[in-house]
């Protein structure tokens, strides 16, 4: 049975969020769909929005105060920043700060209850944060990735704009449903666009 999608196939196919890398892990097999000619791994879109469903039911259990979403990648960086700024969450754009999590005696100290990262690859300080704290982590793998520590593997083109951009258009506009910032999602005005760097 067909998962109903929550943006149209051809969105998701023109995000790219399905295209992968040529180097795949083990653990990330299971969401590749085939690989291209030209060597590049095609991920599953009905597992890839599946996870996106989870990720927002996750994320909709916590409070925008709760939520921190880390983003090392540049591609993120806009991205994660409309979605700190329409839901409140807390994000780190750019270098996530050591020990920002772990040690109440530094000044930026945070406390959170659920992370979003990413790349857990270039992320993976605020992952082991959130372990050491014992917060759970979802996190986007592109069939490149390690799934270590990582409580909910979005399968995705962590890398590209366009499928960042997509990812946190779709999880802000759904979480700000969910959590009742916005009545309908006729008031979520915002475009892919918005959220995709330049």
């Amino acid at each position: 049975m067909n998962e109903e999608l929550i943006v149209s196939n051809d969105d998701y196919l023109k995000s790219g969020i399905h295209i992968g890398t040529k180097f795949k892990t083990k653990y990330m097999e299971r969401f590749i769909y085939k690989t291209r000619s030209d060597g590049l791994s095609v991920l599953n879109i009905q597992q890839i929005n599946e996870r996106i469903k989870q990720a927002i039911n996750m994320l909709s259990n916590y409070a925008p105060q709760d939520i921190i979403v880390v983003s090392r990648r540049e591609n993120g960086w806009k991205p994660v920043k409309l979605f700190g700024k329409l839901t409140g969450a807390k994000v780190f754009a750019g270098r996530y700060p050591p020990g920002i999590l772990t040690n109440p005696a530094l000044e930026n100290f945070i406390e959170g209850k659920i992370m979003l990262v990413t790349d857990a690859w270039p992320d993976k300080n605020a992952v082991l944060d959130a372990l050491k704290v014992g917060i759970p982590v979802i996190a986007l793998c592109d069939t490149n990735n390690q799934s270590n520590n990582i409580d909910l593997v979005v399968p995705c083109n962590n890398k590209g704009k366009k499928s960042l951009g997509l990812f946190f258009w779709i999880v802000t506009k759904q979480y700000m449903l969910k959590r009742e910032l916005i009545k309908s999602a006729e008031e979520f005005t915002y475009k892919i666009d918005d959220f995709t760097e330049d």
